[in-house]
């Protein structure tokens, strides 16, 4: 943990100070006029800070990908250097600072302004380049596993509705089952209710019995790691959308996508029931929350419908350490971050009037993962190993 924290000291702190104090030693110091000053100090630091980065980042982090193209470096710098110099000047004309302590003063506000800028603009850039890359299919031979398709089922306290799910879900997937074979993997998060005993009854091929309730994301990831099929997706065990939509992951997925995802926000979508304004303001800041970790602009990252191939759900999910609401937008960051392929599907949804979920609990552990998620990511967590070739560059 040590060393992760002393890479990320090197990577802010060191450019940083380098800029403000080497601004004041040549302006206060040796006399030199504002403007050459602010110059030399803000190109040594990005200079610096391009050095550092190709050194000690962690190769896979998508928001340090900039380094790789040194063009796009370029250019931000001398726009971000731009706007230093131009603040720090119009500062200057308004007040005439002498003393040192004006100097860092009005130093600080333009390099605030200069981070804004190339903060904004790397983020442009990284987008451009994300969604180019998650937008063409891999080029990958056929994932493995001994059936077609598994269907991963994650459930708590449903004993009342599970055996009508597991039987809707082997009803609405007979052809793939009789051309390839399916499973049906129920998850029981720790119910209390005998659910795993239920969905045994009815027919799953595999029950996965979690001794305490530990959250959706940890039982989709149980279920995942268990599945044995080529192609892997999981639905919600109210069926708020129907089990033929699986087909709507399967097809995308045995195509040459590497993940697919449903998208409440896709202009295809159809919402079957009216939808209340909190639930659909709730996803809405759920989306915005989720760019404080993600670069790429989903439309919905909390639908309940997802799928991808048994090596990549396998990648990802030995990797994922959230347990709860925001596992969804954990599952995108490593997308992104290992630079997969990725499609969005329209749905038909039908609201289910129960929920596990609970707004003020919920809302303040989402925000909470978030933080660790990008923790995570800007500390090494997820840093990949030689078994990820998608990590050093697109395999599209």
């Amino acid at each position: 943990m040590t060393e992760r924290f002393r890479r990320l000291a090197i990577v802010g702190l060191v450019p940083s100070t380098i800029d403000i104090v080497l601004l004041l030693v040549l302006r206060q110091h040796f006399g030199w006029v504002l403007v050459l000053a602010d110059l030399v100090a803000v190109g040594v630091a990005s200079t610096v800070s391009y050095v550092v980065h190709r050194a000690v980042t962690f190769r896979s982090d998508p928001y340090v990908r900039w380094v790789q193209v040194p063009v796009a470096f370029v250019g931000v710098a001398v726009l971000a250097a731009v706007v230093d110099v131009v603040v720090l000047r119009l500062l200057y004309a308004g007040t005439g600072f002498t003393a040192t302590s004006a100097v860092l003063e009005a130093k600080l506000v333009s390099f605030g302004a200069a981070t804004v800028v190339r903060l904004t603009c790397y983020r442009g850039l990284l987008l451009v380049g994300m969604t180019r890359a998650r937008s063409n299919r891999a080029d990958r031979p056929p994932a493995p596993g001994q059936l077609r398709f598994t269907v991963v089922v994650p459930a708590y306290d449903e004993a009342d509705r599970i055996a009508e799910t597991v039987e809707a879900i082997r009803k609405a997937l007979v052809d793939v089952h009789l051309e390839g074979g399916i499973e049906v993997v129920v998850v029981d998060d720790g119910s209390r209710d005998g659910t795993g005993q239920v969905a045994l009854d009815a027919g799953a091929d595999q029950v996965v019995v979690q001794p305490q309730n530990r959250g959706k994301g940890a039982a989709v990831r149980a279920g995942t790691l268990a599945a044995r099929g080529r192609t892997v997706a999981f639905v919600d065990a109210d069926l708020s959308y129907s089990p033929d939509q699986l087909l709507r992951i399967l097809e995308p997925v045995e195509s040459g996508w590497e993940v697919a995802i449903g998208s409440r926000g896709h202009r295809d979508t159809r919402h079957l029931e009216t939808r209340s304004r909190l639930r659909g303001l709730g996803s809405r800041v759920i989306n915005l929350l989720g760019y404080a970790v993600l670069l790429g602009n989903f439309r919905d990252t909390q639908c309940g419908l997802k799928g991808y191939r048994s090596d990549v759900g396998r990648m990802i999910f030995e990797r994922a350490r959230i347990d709860g609401f925001a596992f969804d937008i954990e599952l995108l960051h490593l997308v992104e971050r290992y630079r997969l392929s990725l499609t969005e599907v329209p749905v038909e949804v039908r609201h289910s009037s129960r929920s596990t979920v609970r707004v003020g609990r919920d809302a303040a552990r989402l925000v909470w993962d978030l933080f660790r998620i990008r923790h995570w990511a800007a500390t090494g967590v997820y840093e990949p190993d030689d078994s990820v070739p998608a990590a050093d560059a697109p395999s599209h």
